[in-house]
């Protein structure tokens, strides 16, 4: 059986990750691998940790012509911050750029990609948009890009970020924007690939998101997004709950929720829209993918 194979980036620290877990959530690699599997039986999935800075040698350009896709995860680093744990993952967007492999970005992976390609990033002046990205409104570029194809015209998506590309890379089609982030969706063409990423997190579910705004407790609060505590632990118990079961009209109409959040498949079609229309052709082009399958 032919398999592709995708190195999935994982953005955060190892401490990062052990907190995360610590409170009941999946690390950051293993569960974007988690959620590829989910949409493919047909991948082979490795990870690599350029943020973990006892890892001494990272992929170069030609290991990474390797894979046929590269999917870089999201992160609690600032990009702009020049520490190791940032200048190696952007070391490694060079790398990856280069190869000639397709390339996707969540979050911290459109910010790590747009900084490689010649953009800037810095703090989103409106503050951070976590929970739910509201109202992101495909542009007449987005409406005919393969990378939204699925999604209504305005959808919500899953979110954490408090960053934002500010500054585009030459080679940068921005797909789609909202109130808060004027970059929620965008390919960019640099050197020898092409990088489709977003700016929320098509392959969070309720659970990791709820597990997120714990970790992010103290903020939250000092972000004013919740009085206190216990209403923080009140609107994640729901978030669980929706994870549990879907289908709670109560909570989805409480939320203003509907089929592009809380529909599992919607929730994660740019990711299978990457691999449909981007790795896929993409490996037929190199020889290593049969064009009949």
């Amino acid at each position: 059986m032919a398999r592709l194979r995708i190195l999935v980036v994982d953005g955060n620290t190892p401490q990062l990750n052990d907190a995360h877990a610590a409170l009941g959530g999946t690390r950051t690699a293993a569960h974007y691998i988690s959620v590829l599997n989910a949409l493919r039986d047909d991948l082979e999935c490795d990870s690599v940790h350029p943020a973990d800075v006892s890892v001494n040698d990272l992929p170069s350009s030609r290991q990474l012509a390797a894979y046929d896709g590269i999917a870089w995860t999201g992160s609690a680093l600032n990009v702009y911050n020049d520490e190791p744990e940032v200048t190696r993952q952007v070391d490694l967007a060079h790398a990856a750029f280069a190869s000639g492999t397709p390339i996707f970005g969540s979050c911290w992976g459109l910010q790590v990609a747009a900084v490689a390609a010649g953009g800037k990033v810095r703090a989103n002046p409106l503050g951070r948009e976590i929970g739910f990205a509201r109202r992101i409104r495909q542009l007449v570029s987005g409406g005919e890009h393969p990378l939204l194809s699925g999604k209504d015209p305005v959808f919500d998506a899953i979110c954490v970020h408090l960053d934002e590309v500010s500054v585009e890379p030459p080679g940068m089609t921005v797909l789609a924007t909202n109130e808060v982030s004027r970059i929620q969706a965008a390919e960019i063409r640099h050197d020898n690939s092409t990088c489709w990423a977003v700016q929320y997190h098509p392959e969070y579910d309720f659970h990791e998101i709820a597990t997120v705004m714990l970790r992010y407790r103290e903020r939250m609060l000092a972000d004013g997004f919740f009085p206190d505590i216990p209403a923080l632990e009140r609107f994640t118990d729901n978030l669980k709950a929706l994870q549990a079961d879907p289908a709670r009209k109560d909570l989805g109409w409480l939320y203003g929720l509907n089929a592009m959040v809380l529909d599992r498949p919607t929730r994660n079609r740019e990711l299978a829209n990457w691999l449909e229309h981007l790795v896929l052709p993409t490996a037929r082009e190199r020889g290593r993918w049969p064009t009949s399958v």
